[in-house]
């Protein structure tokens, strides 16, 4: 099985998102599976100009020459994609939504119903990559990942594939306290969760129920994590203020 993740990040390799998405690909990986992670933000992926050339002059390729010339294959050929992100104004940051623009070649121009009664674009390829979605919030709270978590949905919808597992972790910038040792063994307890997580979608293509359950609940209550949280951004402006 073959894993990608494509990171949409603007931090790239300093994001929280990371560590959660590193934690999950060693699971997934103990589980047998050829791992990938992409950071978008690394890439030259210019804005989709929306002239559909891709579906009338190059079918099923841009024309805008840029890295989704190497991304799109390895889009298609992977068994899972994970797109992996924070939250930003509660839905995704804007270079991934760039990057998923940019991937209308996968599709047809052709209207189609589908088995709700709803309509999008005919699928170019018999097998696009199931999709997995891994997030953070700075916010606690599960209530951040609303938008995003519909929007996935309606993106698996429209790629005629499935949403296999969805990865939402409120309170994200406790993984900045992992040295702390008194959250130490608390985020252990989450990135054994997420390693348990990747084997699990390897294994069984998707995650259960109780596994996703898990993965939701609260690493520390929401009102300790409120109070730290704003001591620390109340040391951080004094540490920026201007004389």
């Amino acid at each position: 099985m073959k894993i990608t993740v494509f990171s949409g990040s603007h931090k790239g390799r300093e994001g929280n998102t990371l560590i959660m998405v590193e934690e999950f690909l060693k699971g997934a990986e103990e589980a047998g599976a050829e791992t990938e992670n992409i950071f978008l933000i690394e890439k030259k992926i210019g804005y989709c100009k929306g002239k559909f050339e891709c579906w009338l002059k190059t079918p099923g390729s841009c024309t805008i020459r840029d890295d989704m010339d190497d991304l799109l294959p390895r889009f298609v050929a992977s068994d899972i994609a994970v797109f992996a992100c924070p939250v930003y104004f509660d839905n995704i940051p804007a270079v991934m939504k760039n990057f998923i623009d940019r991937l209308a070649p996968v599709l047809l121009p052709h209207f189609e119903e589908d088995e709700m009664g709803e309509y999008r674009h005919a699928k170019r390829y018999e097998k696009l990559p199931k999709i997995a979605v891994i997030s953070n919030a700075g916010l606690p709270g599960q209530t951040n990942f609303q938008v995003e978590s519909l929007f996935f949905k309606r993106l698996a919808r429209a790629l005629h594939t499935e949403l296999v597992a969805e990865i939402y972790r409120g309170e994200g910038e406790i993984f900045r306290g992992k040295s702390n040792f008194m959250l130490k063994p608390l985020l252990g307890k989450y990135q054994k969760l997420l390693r348990c997580a990747g084997r699990e979608l390897v294994e069984n293509q998707r995650l259960s129920e109780k596994t996703t359950q898990d993965l939701k609940k609260p690493i520390v209550p929401a009102s300790l994590y409120i109070k730290f949280g704003n001591e620390e951004w109340d040391r951080l402006l004094e540490e920026n203020k201007v004389d």
